[in-house]
């Protein structure tokens, strides 16, 4: 609680504190009762309804340097501590004379117990009083108080989950304000006439797009509708679904050819685990001004963190990472890779990431080492009973008639889904269309082969239990048990 460990730092003399919180309201009230407590005095400042002390309000204290200035005035002789909270000051503290002010109060604060409190939904923190503010962070409501604001808006039988279904809204509610939390719950009741996990969904696609990094991905592709891939299918699914509470999955990466299924893996997962899929836009990232693409890669990984449990998805990571093993590189690559590579390593939220690469030559080592990922597989062009599969679930969904195939050797999953819909779309024969179908094999030869190369005792294998070797595609020996999931179908 903030008010816990606001008092511990008030206690030890921090006489310049600096809190960090989307819910002003409940700060204030958390601060209000630690003074109550303590027996301290307590104002209350913002620019729109100037001081309030005491019970008492004064609209016309509304000049930031007078309000300071006024600070010894609440403890005089020493006598009691006082905590001055100063709502949204960020906005003046670049101000020369507020800063100057703001270093002379703060210092004189340890020896008179008088405190200022800055209360702001951002840091911002000039250099001048970096060392005199302490910076603490006023944490997200946590499950059970979500399910306090649920119940309290919740009241008439049958508008609250149990079970199962209220642990479905707690993590869908996970991340969210209170206030926001109880707009998502108002929503659902006068939608569905319950408190439902989707309306909250609904509410957390529209705040994730704010960050311009993270989407909520809506989707409804399974296993079951994804062809081969059968250890990483039972690896993935394990790892997930029987995870403790001590070891948390970290996640996979998956290195291959274009077009075999990695990113419609990503996207299935959540589907079949249960989970949300988050997707990271590494552009919004790369292109942001020089210094800040480092703060928006932590904060897009925090947002990840408040919304577990949750699968991550990361495509195409070497767009994120490009140039960190180039000469040339103004250090952005690098210092987003480094915030990254931390959190892999240190995160303890159950966030399972899945990140692809089609292109190894851009990817620093460090993230294909233990400890990053849980596992790096390679992803190679489907074997001859993958593809089988694959033909069968594409002419069921583009509603192809039972005939001749084209030669497919080394075709991706994503070949044949292209002949089947061009089949469909030109209403010719699938050998016909496969005419206008160019394997990436021919395309990018050059790329896959070093690709092989690379991955050959490096990488675990997608379709068959240990490690990809360059010749031949083994067909899988044994699978690691799933438990009680949907196999890939055959109809």
């Amino acid at each position: 609680m903030l008010g816990d460990v606001l008092g511990q730092y008030l206690d030890a003399c921090f006489s310049g504190v600096y809190v960090q919180s989307a819910e002003h309201e409940d700060a204030i009230s958390e601060v209000s009762a630690l003074c109550r407590c303590r027996q301290w005095q307590l104002a209350v400042w913002d620019m729109a309804g100037g001081l309030q002390m005491n019970g008492q309000s004064n609209p016309d204290m509304k000049d930031p340097l007078a309000v300071l200035a006024s600070l010894p005035a609440m403890a005089p002789n020493g006598e009691g501590s006082a905590v001055m909270l100063l709502r949204n000051f960020h906005a003046f503290m670049d101000n020369p004379e507020i800063v100057a002010e703001m270093c002379r109060q703060i210092e004189a604060g340890k020896v008179r117990r008088t405190f200022i409190v800055v209360l702001s939904p951002v840091v911002k923190i000039p250099v001048e009083l970096e060392k005199h503010f302490v910076v603490l962070e006023h944490e997200l409501p946590g499950r059970t108080e979500l399910e306090a604001v649920a119940r309290g808006i919740a009241t008439r039988e049958g508008e609250m989950p149990e079970g199962s279904d209220l642990d479905k809204l707690l993590d869908a509610s996970a991340g969210l304000t209170r206030m926001e939390a109880e707009g998502a719950f108002s929503l659902s009741l006068v939608r569905d006439g319950k408190l439902h996990p989707e309306s909250v969904w609904e509410l957390k696609s529209g705040m994730l797009k704010k960050t311009g990094c993270l989407s909520l991905y809506h989707g409804t592709e399974s296993f079951s509708e994804l062809g081969g891939l059968d250890n990483l299918k039972a690896f993935t699914f394990r790892a997930i679904t029987r995870s403790k509470e001590k070891v948390r999955p970290k996640g996979v990466m998956l290195l291959g050819v274009y077009g075999t299924g990695k990113s419609a893996f990503a996207k299935a997962l959540g589907a079949e685990v249960g989970r949300p899929t988050l997707v990271l836009t590494s552009e919004q990232i790369k292109t942001s001004a020089y210094g800040k693409s480092e703060e928006l890669m932590a904060k897009s990984l925090k947002i990840a963190d408040m919304m577990a449990p949750c699968i991550l998805f990361v495509d195409e990571i070497e767009g994120l990472l490009a140039g960190v093993n180039k000469a040339g590189d103004p250090g952005v690559s690098k210092s987003i890779g480094k915030v990254f590579s931390i959190w892999l390593t240190d995160h303890t939220s159950d966030v399972f990431v899945v990140a692809t690469s089609n292109d190894i030559s851009d990817l620093p080592g460090e993230f294909t080492r233990a400890g990053r990922f849980d596992a790096v597989f390679f992803v190679d062009t489907p074997g001859r009973d993958q593809r089988d599969m694959i033909w069968k679930i594409h002419e069921k969904k583009y509603g192809i008639e039972p005939q001749d195939r084209p030669d497919d050797t080394n075709w991706t999953g994503a070949e044949i889904e292209s002949a089947c819909r061009l089949s469909a779309l030109l209403d010719v024969p699938l050998v016909a269309a496969a005419d206008n179908v160019v394997p990436v094999v021919v395309t990018q030869a050059e790329k896959i082969e070093a690709m092989r190369q690379f991955a050959a005792g490096r990488c675990l294998n997608a379709e068959a239990t240990g490690r990809y070797q360059r010749a031949g595609h083994p067909v899988a020996r044994r699978n690691i048990e799933r438990g009680p999931t949907t196999q890939p179908s055959t109809n």
